[in-house]
């Protein structure tokens, strides 16, 4: 089984604007089906389908407040193992 990896890391002090910009550069990337990223380090192509699991997390502790936002999918074409999930029980 072939295992591809690859890591795109970028991290900048942004006005709120220019994270404004960054967000809508990523919305409208998802809405074409393409996220692109790249910086002087180097870059990554995505290409979001189907359903996307969405996870938002807020944390504000004292001065120090934070927002995570992480979307995630698989990238197999369709071709997902699909299988039933049975829940049983004893009586």
């Amino acid at each position: 089984m072939k295992t591809e990896k690859s890591l795109f890391r970028h991290e900048s002090l942004q006005s709120i604007k220019g994270a404004q910009e960054i967000l809508k550069a990523i919305t409208k990337g998802l809405a074409k089906g393409v996220l692109s990223f790249s910086d002087d380090e180097g870059e990554i192509r995505l290409a979001p389908k189907g359903l996307i699991n969405l996870k938002i997390t807020a944390r504000k502790e004292d001065d120090y407040h934070r927002l995570d936002i992480r979307l995630s999918w698989q990238a197999n074409d369709g071709k997902a193992k699909k299988s039933t999930l049975k829940v049983g029980h004893d009586e």
